[in-house]
C-alpha cells in the first residue's frame, strides 16, 4: 500500500516518480487504493495517468490505482438526490457481475447510462472496452468522471445530457454497424438506471428496436440494465404469470429478455425500499408481431387496462361507443381468440392475431387508429358539465341527455 505525506509538494510528482510508480504497479507491488489528501489525490492521478499514456504502456494494464468510489463521494461531497431516484452501487464485485452479463467487452464500444460516481464505469473499462461513452445528467458527477477519463486516456468520453433526449445514433461511428440479420454489433448499452426513468426509457428503446432507430441504427445492439425487481419480473413474465403485463408483451415480442440476477437493496447507498433486478436484452431478427409499434402498443395497452376481466372488455375500448359491440365481436372472431380469456392468459401469438385483426379493421375505417377511449370519456364528461351549467340558466329539465355521438 502506497502512503504519501500530507504536505508532500506537488513538484515531487514528476514524470520520473510516476515512471517509478508505474514500474511498481506493473510488478503488482501497489494496492488498488491510495491514501492521499484530496488536493494531492487529484494532482497525482492526473500526472500518473498522463505519464502512463506517454509511456505507451497503458493499453496493457487495467485501470491504475484510483481512489475508491466511497472516497470520491467524500472528495466531491456527493449525495444521492431522492428526486432523481439516485442510488449508488459501491461494491465493485457487484458492478463486475453486472458487466459480465453483457458478455465479452474486449475491444467493445459501450454506452453507459447515468454513470454517477463511476463504479460501473470502472468495471466496464477493466473488462477491456475500447471506447466507453457515458451520458450523465447530473453536473455534480462530471469532475469525478473526468478524473476517471484521465486514468484511461482515449477510452472514456463524457456527455453531459439527458439520456431520454440524447441522439445515440450519433454517438458512435458507422463503421461499427452490422446488418440486422447478422450477429449483434460489438456495441453494448449498460446502465444502473434511476427508477424514475427506467420504464419510459425502455419503452423508448423498444420503439427504437421496432423502427431500427436510435442505438439500433448500428444493428441489434444489446442492453444490460437494472430495474426495480418488480419491473424486471414484469419484463420477463411468462403467460399466466401474476407479473404478466403490458411491459412483458412489448419487450418479448421484440427481444429475447433474461432476468439475470437480483441485487438486494442493502447493497445500494442510500438503501432503496426495493431490490433491484438485472435484465439483458437482445433484439430479435424478426419481431414476433409484424405491425407498427404504435398500433401494437395501443392494442396491448387497452387489453391490459382491465387485467382481471375478460380480454374482450379491453378490446371494446379500441372502438367508439356507436359501433363498439359489433366491431369488438368482429375483431375477436377474426383473431380467433377466446373473448373470455384474461389478459395475463394471452400468448404473444394471440396478441399478434389481435393486432393483425385490428390493423385490418383500421384499413377499412382509417379513423379508428386515432380513436382513444379516454378522450371520448373526457369529452362526454365535459358535455355533461356544460349541459348541467346550461340547465341552471335555461328553462330546461335537468338531466337532458347530450346530442348523440356521430355514427362510427
Amino acid at each position: 500500500m502506497l502512503l504519501l505525506p500530507f504536505m508532500l509538494p506537488f513538484s515531487l510528482f514528476s514524470e520520473m516518480y510516476a515512471s517509478q510508480l508505474l514500474n511498481r504497479f506493473a510488478a503488482e507491488e501497489t494496492d488498488q487504493s491510495l491514501f492521499l489528501p484530496p488536493f494531492h489525490m487529484c494532482l497525482f492521478f492526473t500526472v500518473f495517468s498522463r505519464t502512463m499514456a506517454a509511456s505507451g504502456k497503458l493499453a496493457s494494464f487495467r485501470l491504475p490505482p484510483l481512489p475508491t468510489i466511497g472516497e470520491l463521494i467524500k472528495l466531491y461531497n456527493l449525495r444521492a438526490e431522492k428526486q432523481l431516484s439516485q442510488n449508488f452501487l459501491l461494491d465493485l464485485r457487484l458492478t463486475d457481475k453486472i458487466v459480465r452479463q453483457a458478455g465479452s467487452l474486449r475491444d467493445a464500444h459501450v454506452c453507459e447510462v447515468g454513470p454517477g460516481p463511476g463504479g460501473l464505469t470502472r468495471s466496464i473499462l477493466n473488462a477491456g472496452a475500447a471506447e466507453v461513452l457515458v451520458v450523465e445528467k447530473d453536473t455534480r458527477f462530471i469532475p469525478g468522471l473526468k478524473l476517471l477519463s484521465e486514468a484511461a486516456p482515449g477510452r472514456l468520453r463524457i456527455v453531459h445530457g439527458d439520456i431520454l433526449t440524447y441522439r445515440m445514433d450519433r454517438g458512435f461511428t458507422q463503421n461499427i454497424s452490422k446488418p440486422w440479420e447478422e450477429d449483434p454489433p460489438n456495441l453494448h448499452i449498460i446502465g444502473n438506471l434511476p427508477f424514475n426513468v427506467s420504464t419510459p426509457l425502455i419503452i423508448k428503446w423498444l420503439e427504437n428496436v421496432a423502427n431500427r432507430t436510435g442505438p439500433f441504427v448500428y444493428g441489434r445492439t444489446r442492453l444490460t440494465l437494472t430495474f426495480q425487481k418488480e419491473v424486471a419480473e414484469r419484463l420477463t413474465a411468462s403467460t399466466s404469470s401474476k407479473q404478466r403485463s403490458r411491459l412483458s408483451i412489448m419487450a418479448q415480442y421484440l427481444c429475447t429478455v433474461h432476468n439475470c440476477f437480483t441485487i438486494p437493496g442493502r447493497a445500494f447507498v442510500p438503501k432503496p425500499q426495493v431490490d433491484v433486478g438485472v435484465c439483458h436484452f437482445t433484439p430479435l431478427v424478426q419481431p414476433q408481431i409484424q405491425q407498427p409499434f404504435k398500433l401494437v402498443e395501443k392494442v396491448v395497452r387497452n387489453v391490459f387496462q382491465f387485467r382481471r376481466k375478460h380480454c374482450h372488455k379491453g378490446v371494446e375500448k379500441l372502438f367508439p361507443e356507436a359501433c363498439r359491440v359489433e366491431l369488438t365481436k368482429e375483431m375477436m372472431q377474426k383473431a380467433d381468440v377466446d373473448p373470455t380469456l384474461r389478459p395475463t392468459e394471452l400468448t404473444i401469438p394471440q396478441f399478434r392475431a389481435l393486432a393483425d385483426a385490428y390493423a385490418h379493421l383500421c384499413t377499412h375505417e382509417p379513423g379508428l387508429l386515432g380513436f382513444e377511449y379516454r378522450e371520448e370519456l373526457r369529452l362526454k364528461n365535459l358535455a355533461r358539465k356544460r349541459n348541467k351549467s346550461a340547465d341552471m340558466f335555461m328553462d330546461k329539465p335537468a338531466g337532458t341527455p347530450p346530442n348523440p355521438p356521430p355514427p362510427c
